[in-house]
C-alpha cells in the first residue's frame, strides 16, 4: 500500500509531461501537414 504514495504522483507527473510535449508539438506546427508526409515518400527525388 505504501508504493501507491510513490506511483500515483509519478504517474501524474508522467501524464503532465506527455501533455506538455504534445502541446509543444501542436504549437510548433509538427501536426499541420500529415498528408504531405505520406506523399513525399512516394515522389521521385529528381534533385540528386
Amino acid at each position: 500500500m505504501d508504493i501507491l504514495y510513490l506511483l500515483i504522483p509519478l504517474s501524474v507527473v508522467l501524464v503532465l509531461l506527455v501533455l506538455a510535449v504534445f502541446g509543444w508539438a501542436v504549437q510548433d506546427g509538427q501536426l499541420e501537414s500529415l498528408d504531405w508526409e505520406g506523399q513525399r515518400i512516394l515522389e521521385d527525388d529528381a534533385q540528386a
